[in-house]
């Protein structure tokens, strides 16, 4: 049995996002990275379908990614600006580790679509987790590229596929401020039979 509660519930209380821009190095090494990795399968996953890709970006491959993504939105958006191009160009090298978690799909089986999403969701959160844990901040970003079916073809994914989420991970050299919460009593209600 767990016997670090007290830690686990205050690791909880204080993970928060950085923004991916304000990432710098050092990100997780590849021993850390494996230990986020594999934190980030250890998820509620109903039938046992691992519905899930984990894609890592290495520093060195991140501008080639954004090459090619920049590519295919220009190809979906002719008229783009130059500005356009240089965010989508520029979104995979804001950190110096990024991981691409694919949701996939297992038709196969009976499991719903919406609990095989889910669980990809959860291996983001896990992950994000893992990482504040291991001392390093973290990022997890949609936006365009995410709902590109071609950047999904793009970083290895097959046909169905959707990007759950770009994790990205580094350090801070400055601290983080709380941000606003939902409050308590406008999100939580019990139930109440009638």
């Amino acid at each position: 049995m767990f016997n670090d509660r007290k830690d686990t519930v205050t690791l909880l209380q204080t993970r928060r996002s950085s923004k991916a821009r304000n990432l710098i190095a050092p990100g997780p090494d590849k021993v850390e990275l494996r230990q986020i990795l594999e934190i980030g399968m250890r998820v509620p996953d109903h039938g046992k379908l691992a519905p899930w890709r984990f894609v890592v970006v290495e520093k060195d491959a991140q501008a080639a990614l954004g090459d090619a993504a920049a590519k295919a939105y220009f190809k979906e958006k002719p008229d783009a600006s130059d500005l356009e191009l240089e965010a989508i160009k520029s979104f995979p090298s804001q950190a110096p580790v990024v991981v691409i978690v694919l949701s996939r799909l297992n038709t196969a089986r009976s499991i719903p679509e919406w609990e095989q999403r889910l669980s990809a969701g959860a291996a983001c959160q896990n992950m994000m987790i893992a990482a504040h844990a291991l001392g390093y901040l973290g990022s997890w970003l949609t936006g365009w590229s995410a709902y590109s079916d071609d950047v999904v073809r793009i970083v290895g994914g097959e046909d169905g596929d959707k990007i759950a989420g770009f994790l990205f991970f580094g350090s801070s050299d400055h601290g983080l401020s709380e941000r606003p919460r939902p409050d308590f009593d406008e999100i939580v209600s019990y139930y109440s039979p009638k």
